[in-house]
């Protein structure tokens, strides 16, 4: 029996589970084969580089007729970027890290639902504001890029679901298996966007060795920091967002020692000429605090059925518990 929820309702998407747009990964084939099982595959539209939006938003939309959506940096992406986006005919856009104001007339104007992830309270308020269909609270335990000084998921969503009520609220952060899918419902929240979890299927565009690292790796082994995004000069504001990365060379050279690196064009040249040379790998591997839960490659229909038998048989021990927990008399 499948979990009926305000953003399956909303979506017409039969599981609560929405894969996260991850620039770079999460491509056409990965988003659907998501939505083919169930849930809500999310293309990683990044900055809105052309020919890869292009290529990947065709992929999806040839590769099944159920419910999909695209994300971007709103930092980093013209208006017209999600305009061409928009053509593909999307079930949903979400806007992550920044103002999604300049963005929301447009996507009102199509039938795409509006999702707008934040990181803290003020960015929350800002998406009700702007009339957000779904907010995603993210958590600091994602991998990848989040608030530099933001909030656990645990009790950040909770807080978002009493702000933004009754917007839909989905969880991330630290989510990879249904139990933490069963835990986001409990939370109050209407499903959860789940990342690091689906880098590790067959579907996703990510070199064997990232696979490799992420089934390897320990939460322990992960850590946020902005000296990778310094280094690369990805253009991120590292002040207010920082990433989630396993453990690289880099971060042992330069921890603690970001506004120095930012001032010294040879390190970054350094970092460009590793890259070059094979030394280190050309993007960091990111993964989030779950990452330990991560023991296998399976394909991602496989993954969303098995999200979402997990997070029903959670719930439902989790009502006996309750029941047995009752007093008696």
């Amino acid at each position: 029996m499948a979990l009926s929820t305000e953003l399956t309702e909303l979506l017409g998407v039969r599981h609560p589970i929405v894969l996260a747009p991850m620039g770079g990964s999460a491509g056409g084939a990965l988003a659907a084969a998501v939505s083919r099982a169930g849930g809500l595959g999310m293309v990683g539209g990044g900055h809105g580089e052309r020919p890869w939006l292009e290529r990947e938003l065709a992929i999806v939309a040839e590769g099944t007729a159920e419910p999909w959506g695209v994300g971007f940096l709103t930092w980093g992406t013209e208006v017209d970027a999600v305009e061409r986006a928009l053509e593909f005919r999307p079930a949903a856009v979400m806007l992550s890290f920044g103002d999604p104001g300049p963005f929301v007339d447009r996507i009102r104007r199509s039938d795409a639902v509006l999702m707008v992830q934040v990181t803290d309270l003020d960015e929350a308020r800002r998406a009700v504001e702007v009339g957000a269909d779904v907010i995603v609270a993210q958590g600091t335990e994602s991998g990848g890029h989040g608030a530099r000084h933001g909030r656990s998921t645990l009790p950040f969503v909770p807080l978002v679901v009493d702000l933004a009520a009754p917007v839909p609220v989905l969880a991330a952060g630290g989510i990879a298996d249904g139990r933490g899918v069963a835990a986001a419902l409990a939370l109050g929240a209407a499903g959860a966007l789940i990342g690091t979890r689906f880098q590790a299927t067959t579907e996703a565009l990510v070199a064997p060795s990232i696979r490799t690292a992420i089934i390897e790796g320990r939460g322990q082994d992960t850590e946020r920091n902005g000296v990778l995004d310094i280094a690369r000069g990805a253009g991120w504001s590292t002040d207010r967002y920082t990433a989630r990365v396993l453990s690289h060379p880099y971060l042992d050279r330069w921890r603690g020692r970001e506004a120095e690196l930012a001032g010294d064009a040879k390190a970054r040249q350094e970092y460009q000429d590793d890259v070059a040379r094979g030394a280190i790998p050309p993007l960091p591997v990111w993964a989030g605090e779950a990452v330990d839960l991560i023991t296998d490659v399976p394909s991602a229909a496989d993954l969303v059925t098995d999200l979402a038998a997990q997070a029903e048989d959670a719930l439902a021990r989790a009502g006996r518990h309750h029941r047995n927990d009752r007093p008696r008399g």
